[in-house]
Formats: structure tokens, C-alpha cells, sequence
């Protein structure tokens, strides 16, 4: 548990941009969409040392501090800083895919009711969606005018593409996504693999699960909430996903040229 230079380093930032978080309105911070009209270049770093709350904050810091320090020791300071933030770009990146693929999917889908405008298209693009993010006003106004689409009605049909664009900017306009724990995901990874013996427990779940075998099963959890997107679940499951897909490439390199 003795904290080594960079963990130290990381964990005085995050804790010190958390408690500013709660003076001054920090939004321009966190990572948005590209396309979105909330994204500024500068997001792409400063959402890693941001987080919603304190249990956020306080898991990604303990993991940073077990998991951190004895990979720091290992590697040394500098070579663990760069895993580190090549994880959490990693995160960004493969986050940002699945965004794009997301809205990707519900642009085509507006373009195919533009074209032709039938409740099969209608019921394509609100399927992509979460409706319990909306309020109840929302799905009513929906349900309404699926009856006129399926009718054909112009007026429902002008009025349905209106909705449509709407709910898709403000998917867009709020997608934003904080914290470390995709560099911290690319620190399992890590210790996974280096210490496969190693044992760990979950705090609510206080069995002793070897390395080898928790780091799989976690990565497979992250995959199976990410594919399905719960609606209780606002996780950015495939940040942390990305993180650890990154820190396992760049271990499999350093391996490939003999620094491992």
C-alpha cells in the first residue's frame, strides 16, 4: 500500500479536480461526443481525472493505489505513467466507437424515414434509443405519433422527423463520459497477467479469486452490460473495456521487443 511517485501524483490530481468539481461547474471537462456541440479538444485528457461521485472516485483510487503502485515498482515511473495514459486514451477511443456506431445507427435510421416514411423506420430509430432516459411526456408524444405515421398522416409524419432530430441531438449534446476507470481497467490487465497467482476479493464478495481467473470473468461481465445496455445501467462499460484492450496490446509489444 505505500503509494509510489506517479500513483501519488494521480491520485493528489483526481482527488483535488473531484473537490473542484463541487465549487465551480466543471462540464467543460468531461468528454463529449465529437460531433457533439459540448466537445472541445481539451476533454479528450481532462475527463480522466473527473468523476460523478464518491464512490466512483474512491473505487478508482483504491484499485489505483493496490494495482498501480506494484506495477510503478515494477516498471519504474515512467514507463507506468505511460501505461497508464495509453489505457485511459485507449478508453476514449474505443468509447468513442461504439458512440459513433450508435449514432451512426440512428442517423440511418432518420434518413430511412425521411425516405420513406413508415412506422417500421419510426420504430427502428426509438429502438436504438433508451426511452426511460426521457420523460414519460416523451414516449406518450412517440406512441402518438407511431398511430399517425402508420396512418400516413403529413402532419404526423413532419412532426415525428422533428422528434426524431430533437432526441437525437440531445443524445448527442449528452454524451459525456468521466474518470479513470479505463487506465485503471488497463491496470488489471497488468497486474493480471504479471501476478496470475495473485488473489483478490471483491469488497461485497469477500472470497479469494485468483487473478487469472477474476480479471477474465470481469472483463466478461464489463462486455455482457455493455452489449446490453440496461436501463438502470449508466456505466460506459466499453471505456473500461477499451482500457484494458489497449493496456493488453501494449503489454503484448513490450513483450514482442523484449522490454516485458
Amino acid at each position: 500500500m505505500q503509494l509510489t511517485p506517479a500513483v501519488k501524483v494521480l491520485l493528489i490530481i483526481n482527488v483535488a479536480v473531484f473537490l473542484l468539481a463541487n465549487v465551480v461547474d466543471t462540464n467543460a471537462l468531461a468528454l463529449y461526443y465529437f460531433q457533439s456541440d459540448n466537445f472541445r479538444p481539451w476533454q479528450i485528457l481532462t475527463h480522466f481525472f473527473m468523476h460523478a461521485n464518491v464512490p466512483h472516485l474512491f473505487f478508482n483510487m483504491f484499485a489505483l493505489v493496490m494495482f498501480g503502485a506494484v506495477l510503478e515498482r515494477l516498471w519504474g515511473t515512467r514507463r507506468f505513467a505511460f501505461y497508464y495514459f495509453f489505457s485511459a486514451l485507449g478508453a476514449a477511443v474505443l468509447h468513442t466507437f461504439v458512440q459513433w456506431l450508435h449514432f451512426h445507427e440512428l442517423a440511418q435510421a432518420m434518413e430511412a424515414f425521411r425516405q420513406t416514411p413508415t412506422l417500421s423506420y419510426f420504430n427502428d430509430f426509438f429502438e436504438a434509443i433508451d426511452l426511460d432516459m426521457y420523460k414519460p411526456q416523451l414516449r406518450e408524444v412517440m406512441y402518438s405519433l407511431a398511430t399517425g405515421v402508420e396512418d400516413g398522416l403529413p402532419d404526423a409524419i413532419a412532426q415525428a422527423q422533428q422528434v426524431m432530430q430533437q432526441v437525437y441531438e440531445v443524445e448527442m449534446n449528452n454524451s459525456a463520459v468521466v474518470g479513470a476507470s479505463g487506465a485503471i481497467f488497463g491496470l488489471l490487465i497488468a497486474f493480471g497477467i504479471l501476478f496470475p497467482e495473485a488473489e483478490l476479493m471483491l469488497i461485497f464478495l469477500p472470497i479469494p479469486i485468483k487473478a487469472k481467473y477474476f480479471i477474465p470473468l470481469l472483463m466478461m461481465v464489463e462486455l455482457f452490460l455493455g452489449v446490453n445496455h440496461f436501463s438502470w445501467d449508466n456505466i460506459a462499460h466499453f471505456a473500461h473495456l477499451g482500457g484494458a484492450l489497449f493496456g493488453l496490446l501494449l503489454l503484448i509489444y513490450w513483450r514482442r521487443q523484449g522490454r516485458w
